[in-house]
């Protein structure tokens, strides 16, 4: 590694990160039988993004809490298709496979014991972490996820970039404002808006009823913001077409609340600066040594412990 790196930060979705890393291979065991395939292609994206992008600050960004409760005040369908077994009065458990829950603790351990920062915030997301972390950084940021809701943070000029992983992390794509607006036909700065209007099922986002993304976008490049296309569904003299302006005003309730859920935080207390610089070796080494050893992931520890040192 370079004595003197540029300054790069590198922010990642943890759990985008880990779910890919169980659904996208075989079962590997530990010694007790435990399957810690998660854990190992973890630690190996790691040491490829590591690789690869250099960075001099990363932080492992955690969901505290994976479906907020203001965010379901505000908008009862989020992310409730991935609830198990609702519980009035107790906190929403997510849908996770059995064989990836035992890992994630373990996740936890090793980077802790790498001394990897890990930074969540109660009452609230990855996303808004990510977006709080991002946002007034004062160095280029990549942030890795495969969560589109991202492509928001967007910014060629703060020079922060989404490094997407919906093809796989050895195959993602490298979002810019440009590629953003190439594909969907929005900017950036749009793009929380482009979302909300379309909707999102894997997020329980419906969307307004009708508007896909062609619409949504074309929308948008004529009135600019949610808000103004709101404005001008309520104004008789716009030059909104009849159909479009249905749409919009029978949309009224969700859009009235569905622009709060959809921006991720950007205002957060939270750690920066040295807090987050990645370590060039592991900051407890008997720590690492004890979790190698007890779940058999020694050639992937070896591995990030060498890209660290560099």
């Amino acid at each position: 590694m370079d004595t003197n790196p540029a300054p790069r930060l590198l922010l990642l979705d943890t759990a985008s990160m880990y779910f890919r890393a169980f659904f996208g291979s075989p079962e590997i065991k530990a010694p007790d039988g435990t399957n810690v395939n998660a854990v190992r292609g973890m630690l190996g994206y790691l040491s490829y993004l590591v690789e690869q992008y250099r960075p001099t600050h990363l932080v492992c960004c955690w969901d505290d809490d994976w479906r907020p409760a203001w965010r379901v005040d505000l908008l009862p369908t989020y992310k409730a298709h991935r609830v198990v077994e609702p519980v009035a009065g107790s906190p929403d458990i997510e849908e996770v496979p059995d064989p990836l829950e035992v890992q994630v603790p373990i996740i936890r351990e090793v980077l802790g014991a790498f001394g990897i920062a890990v930074v969540g915030a109660p009452g609230h997301e990855a996303d808004d972490v990510i977006g709080t972390l991002a946002t007034g950084a004062g160095l280029p940021v990549d942030i890795v996820t495969g969560d589109r809701d991202l492509f928001q943070l967007v910014d060629d000029a703060a020079e922060v970039r989404v490094l997407y992983i919906g093809k796989g992390v050895g195959k993602h794509e490298r979002v810019d404002e440009a590629w953003v607006l190439d594909k969907y036909g929005v900017r950036a700065d749009q793009y929380a808006d482009f979302a909300t209007l379309r909707g999102d099922a894997s997020d329980g986002l419906p969307g307004v009823k009708g508007v896909g993304d062609k619409t949504a976008a074309t929308l948008l490049q004529r009135f600019g913001t949610l808000d103004g296309l709101v404005e001008a569904a309520a104004d008789p003299g716009s030059d909104l077409a009849p159909g479009p302006r249905l749409k919009i005003k029978d949309a009224a309730a969700y859009l009235a609340v569905a622009p709060k859920v959809v921006a991720v935080v950007r205002d957060l207390d939270l750690p920066r600066g040295d807090a987050l610089a990645l370590p060039s070796a592991p900051a407890d080494e008997d720590a690492l040594a004890e979790l190698t050893e007890r779940w058999g992931i020694g050639t992937a520890v070896e591995r990030l412990t060498t890209t660290l040192a560099g």
